[in-house]
């Protein structure tokens, strides 16, 4: 078994002038629960549409359980669910979809269908375009699991639904299909649910890669520091990511040994009023920028 489900190398994507993937080097290991992380127009979606065969990258190489999408399609989508557009055929009932799906798949499961039919309150005698978009949402994820796929790829899995739904799903994405074993690629903005499920995460800015890491290292290693002292020249120093000073107080923000530097801190006379976690929203911002230029954080180990 390749130890990588998904795996990009220098992935570049050209709409004309505009760069929406910028060399990206994506890494997913098999079994995790990956959360692809950005704004608006980062390049989440085009990247999962390269992933999936429905967009051509203008440069780099692409594998997807060790296929090439853009060649091995059909092989591909046998062995993964894709849930990108939301877009099925708007004439057909939740029944219809159904049975036309099915025979797509050699480990389909009608057991499941049934499981997530009732789980969720898919009204099935609808037709797919006059379905709310909670209930559209909630009938693509039960086609989507019911498929019996190695891999799913998901882009904003919980726009549309309420919080009750959207614990609902969350459990099943953890339960029924990530704890098999298989692995999970979701891109979301909602970083509270990613932070919940996740094992990995990679955070995307303007087309290039800016973080790729484990989320228990990241949350070990990001932390805010705030110190008293004059004429603290340390914000060049490798492990700042940033810095603030109001009056004589500076909070730092530290991607790694924070121990290090507090103590290098201290060596320059000052007093370090605490180091404190952060949550995955507060990393995000800072490695995002705030919407300011790409600040590149290396890769965890």
């Amino acid at each position: 078994m390749n130890e990588l489900a998904i795996e990009t190398q220098s992935v570049h994507k050209h709409f004309g002038a505009l760069c929406a993937v910028d060399g990206l080097d994506l890494r997913v290991p098999s079994g995790s629960i990956y959360g692809f992380l950005g704004r608006n127009g980062a390049g989440k979606t085009t990247t999962i549409r390269m992933l999936a065969g429905l967009a051509r990258s203008t440069g780099g190489r692409l594998r997807v359980l060790d296929l090439d999408p853009r060649t091995d399609r059909v092989r591909l989508l046998e062995r993964t669910g894709f849930v990108i557009d939301k877009a099925l055929f708007p004439w057909m009932t939740g029944h219809e979809l159904v049975y036309f799906n099915r025979g797509f798949f050699s480990r389909w499961s009608n057991t499941l269908v049934d499981k997530y039919i009732n789980l969720f309150e898919i009204p099935m005698d609808r037709r797919f375009k006059k379905l709310s978009t909670g209930n559209q949402t909630k009938l693509c994820m039960l086609l989507a699991l019911s498929q019996g796929a190695e891999l799913l790829v998901l882009d904003e899995p919980t726009a549309g639904l309420d919080p009750v739904v959207t614990d609902q799903l969350l459990r099943v994405l953890v339960d029924d299909f990530a704890n098999g074993g298989r692995t999970l690629f979701l891109s979301s903005h909602h970083l509270s649910e990613v932070e919940r499920v996740c094992d990995w995460v990679g955070i995307i800015d303007r087309g290039k890669l800016l973080l790729e890491a484990k989320l228990d290292d990241v949350r070990a290693n990001f932390r805010r520091i705030r110190v008293v002292g004059e004429n603290l020249t340390l914000a060049a120093h490798v492990d700042v990511l940033s810095s603030k000073t109001e009056g004589n107080t500076t909070e730092y923000i530290v991607k790694s040994n924070s121990d290090g530097f507090a103590a290098h801190l201290r060596s320059q006379g000052a007093t370090v009023l605490d180091v404190s976690p952060m949550n995955l929203r507060e990393i995000f911002l800072e490695v995002v920028g705030k919407g300011e230029a790409n600040v590149h954080v290396e890769i965890l180990a």
